[in-house]
């Protein structure tokens, strides 16, 4: 165990020369926070208080009562700058037409191919069906005729969810975001104590000294995982500290990071970090050069990435949630919504990833043993 304990001192202080190549992973555990919370203050900003929309308006003066009504939802014409390419040509016949209740043609004139231009347009088209649901019940009353009348249907939704289980659909991208800085975190260090090494000649002369395989795989894994640990607890406790400014109840919920979910997310991670930790290390001891081994690991890292996006958009088959990562960050999710944590799920995604970090740290014992990857032959 002292033999072990030297080694990780010896990573870590080694880590602690080359600040910036090891930082850079835990950069992402600081800096997604900040940057997710920005974006959802802006996309409240324009959800809870959208900007006035100015469009092109031909003719109006054939239907002052819609240019009335669209002026009132913030539509309106507009001429120069900040103009969106955007026609409604109301027709000359549009106020007979409305006289003699017939359907009264307005043209919408836009490219829908534009994506900057789609939001504006279902913005304009959902107030022109507003109107002309509007209009429809006022001549039906102007007839005698109840509006219900058309409505043989009402269909009264019961939402049973709580402000705390709405947000744990914004929480699942959050925890997708925690998930992926135990991957991101420790990534730099496991190139660099492994391939990095290898390139400075320094690997053979380690194996040198009086210690087994063994230990030095078990001091790298263990030095790798802290750092991989290191980066969750940061993004924990920035999201705890972030979230709180951003104004959720303005969307009728609410995120709340709590002492509870951090300890369950810390729990959870310790095995995920693991594999994380093998993973990369085998991944790099498998390649002959530092830029060889970074180019493999981005490879490599698309596959939980992809796990934890299917579990996170709720798109993964029942299987998913029986295997590492997908597993766990559905139980993080049920936990967050207030449902039950599915505890056998859990424990064979947990148990399936120690299995497979045990694997991992096996085959690199045996990959140290060889000198074609020791001296990166």
């Amino acid at each position: 165990m002292k033999m072990i304990l030297a080694m990780v001192r010896k990573e870590l202080i080694d880590a602690a020369r080359d600040k910036r190549s090891v930082m850079a992973g835990l950069y992402y555990a600081i800096g997604t926070p900040l940057l997710m919370c920005g974006l959802f203050m802006v996309l409240i900003g324009q959800l809870s208080s959208p900007e006035d929309l100015k469009i092109t308006i031909e003719k109006p003066h054939n239907a002052p009562d819609l240019i009335r009504f669209l002026d009132n939802n913030g539509i309106s014409h507009g001429e120069g700058k900040g103009v969106k390419d955007i026609t409604l040509q109301i027709s000359d016949d549009y106020a007979s037409d409305m006289a003699k209740a017939t359907p009264a043609t307005v043209l919408l004139i836009a490219d829908q191919s534009n994506e900057k231009l789609q939001k504006s347009i279902r913005r304009l088209e959902r107030n022109l069906q507003a109107y002309s649901s509007e209009m429809g019940s006022l001549r039906l009353i102007a007839r005698g005729v109840n509006p219900q009348v058309v409505a043989p249907l009402k269909v009264v939704v019961q939402d049973q969810a709580t402000p705390d289980s709405k947000g744990g659909m914004i929480l699942g991208i959050a925890i997708f975001t925690m998930i992926y800085s135990v991957f991101i975190s420790g990534m730099n260090l496991a190139i660099d104590t492994s391939a990095g090494e290898r390139e400075r000649n320094s690997l053979a002369l380690l194996l040198s000294h009086p210690i087994t395989t063994r230990q030095l795989v078990m001091g790298k894994i263990i030095a790798v995982t802290s750092f991989a640990l290191l980066g969750l607890l940061l993004i924990l406790i920035i999201s705890k500290l972030t979230y709180a400014f951003v104004p959720w109840h303005e969307l009728g919920f609410s995120v709340n990071i709590t002492f509870e979910f951090m300890q369950l997310m810390l729990l959870i991670g310790i095995p995920v970090a693991l594999m994380a930790a093998t993973l990369q290390l085998f991944v790099s001891f498998m390649a002959k050069s530092f830029k060889e081994a970074q180019s493999y690991l981005t490879m490599v890292l698309f596959v939980p990435l992809a796990l934890s996006m299917a579990a996170s958009y709720n798109i993964a088959p029942d299987a998913l949630q029986w295997l590492p990562v997908s597993g766990q960050q559905q139980a993080l999710m049920d936990f967050i919504k207030g449902h039950d944590i599915p505890m056998l799920q859990l424990a064979v995604s947990s148990i399936g990833t120690l299995v497979i970090s045990i694997a991992l740290a096996l085959g690199l014992e045996k990959m140290l043993k060889s000198e074609k990857v020791v001296f990166g032959l």
